[in-house]
């Protein structure tokens, strides 16, 4: 399977239940519920995205044969110097676009074999292979009907306030016992009206204690 990569970069995990740690950012072309051009985003079942995933041109991007090249390319961007005993502390975090697209069980392996902990973002619709340390399911309300396939991991990540959401779900989502994830987050919509989504979110939070509250501290920080 050739993997084709928009961009790879180490970076912190800005959000979620790894927040602050130290990670290799392999963002995968392509998804599922957006084509990535904005002429297409009215119509797209996302249309809130806010990430360039069309193409393989960004930093490090391109097409990998294998997934060992992949994994080499990926760990040749940790620092070595601070892990030369042990390799327990590599983080890398498979995003896209959707990643669960070309992500399979080989890319795990390999990873692996480099001593990654592997976590992955994804939105639900495609069912993931064995061998995923940390999967974050994001779902968007368009596709959270029949299309919402993988239902756990051990976070469940809710973007809030989405069209197609309600009150009534996210206590449907804490209380049902088909969907199993381990930590469930709020996260901001990141828009115009963002300082009062922040403020609805907290309040979320405080009404339902099973939420806990996400912040892109990427953004807040100013890194990428």
């Amino acid at each position: 399977m050739t993997y084709s990569v928009k961009e790879i970069f180490y970076t912190l995990q800005g959000e979620g239940g790894n927040a602050g740690r130290p990670a290799v950012f392999c963002r995968f072309s392509g998804c599922n519920l957006w084509t990535g051009r904005e002429q297409d985003r009215a119509s797209a079942v996302c249309q809130f995205c806010d990430t360039e995933f069309v193409g393989t041109d960004g930093t490090l991007g391109g097409k990998f044969a294998t997934a060992e090249a992949l994994a080499l390319k990926i760990s040749s961007l940790w620092p070595e110097k601070w892990d030369r005993k042990a390799k327990s502390n590599r983080f890398v975090v498979l995003t896209g676009g959707e990643p669960l697209l070309q992500v399979d069980e080989m890319l795990l392996e390999a990873l692996h074999a480099q001593g990654f902990t592997v976590a992955v973002e994804s939105n639900g619709t495609v069912k993931a292979p064995k061998g995923i340390d940390w999967l974050c399911i994001s779902p968007k309300a368009g596709a959270a009907g029949k299309d919402w396939v993988q239902k756990n991991g051990q976070e469940l990540k809710i973007v809030w306030p989405q069209t197609g959401f309600t009150k009534a779900d996210l206590e449907r989502f804490v209380n049902s016992d088909e969907l199993q994830f381990d930590h469930k987050y709020i996260s901001p919509m990141d828009n115009i009206l963002q300082k009062d989504n922040i403020k609805a979110c907290i309040q979320l939070c405080l009404d339902n204690p099973a939420w806990k509250l996400s912040l892109q501290t990427h953004k807040i920080t100013g890194i990428r």
